[in-house]
């Protein structure tokens, strides 16, 4: 192949890769449209946690904003989330699109499960989060509140917008991006720079590594670190048994 073919056969896949990012931009904008219209609706959602957690108190709850263009930009920040969460599935079938044409028939059977993988498990972090570990993380903030008796003046909690949506997002990003722990580990496994015995034996390692970066990515409070770590620590022992079976599968190609 002379420089000029290599030229053409370069700008050809800068070409691709452009389509492929400005559908996946289209897509995302058409998205977070309509997510924006039902924006109030999407915060509804992502405040039954706290409203499920709160409603059998005698306190009158509510959510507030302190600057006038919180609520606003709050809803933006829904919409894009919103629209991210569902567009990420099809910005990885685009990536697919990009990297399948120069990949061998093995090769895209061995990356494709991760593709299907990854959007599950950021899922799966997300329902976690919001089905487990916000009802009890506000529970357990809400137990520091006071009546008064002892502190002259009641303690109560008065939730802002943007810093209510802020820890939501942090957490389900926090869960979502950790959940992929299988996925990392496994593809480095298939490259050679990890095995199942080198897992096995840092375990004690990875114990605490995961239990630092459940402290740096959480809130400060032991039911949002703990609810991180345990799942991760699942997940490392789940991991171990997938490295494994990829060992056990590239031996019986090799010995064919």
């Amino acid at each position: 192949m002379n420089k000029d073919d290599q030229d053409n056969n370069f700008i050809s896949h800068l070409a691709e890769l452009r389509k492929r990012l400005i559908h996946s931009f289209i897509f995302l904008i058409l998205f977070f449209v309509g997510c924006y219209i039902y924006a109030e609706n999407l915060y509804g959602f992502l405040v039954e946690p706290y409203a499920t957690a709160v409603k059998n108190d005698d306190t009158n709850r509510r959510l507030i904003f302190t600057a006038l263009q919180e609520t606003f930009l709050t809803y933006l920040k829904v919409s894009f989330f919103a629209a991210f969460f569902v567009t990420c599935p099809f910005i990885l079938i685009q990536i697919w699109k990009f990297i399948a044409p120069g990949l061998y028939k093995h090769e895209k059977k061995a990356i494709l499960p991760y593709l299907v993988l990854t959007p599950i498990l950021f899922f799966l972090g997300g329902m976690l989060v919001y089905y487990l570990i916000m009802p009890l993380a506000i529970k357990f903030f809400l137990s520091f509140e006071s009546s008064g008796i002892s502190t002259n003046l009641p303690i109560q909690l008065e939730a802002k917008v943007n810093e209510y949506l802020s820890l939501v997002m942090k957490l389900i990003f926090a869960f979502g991006i950790s959940f992929q722990l299988p996925v990392v580990l496994s593809l480095l496994a298939r490259i050679g720079l990890v095995d199942s015995n080198f897992l096995k034996n840092r375990r004690k390692y990875v114990i605490v590594i995961i239990f630092a970066a459940a402290a740096l990515l959480t809130p400060p409070d032991p039911i949002t670190q703990i609810g991180l770590a345990i799942p991760l620590l699942i997940l490392y022992e789940l991991s171990i048994f997938s490295v494994k079976f990829i060992e056990k599968k590239d031996l019986n190609n090799n010995d064919v």
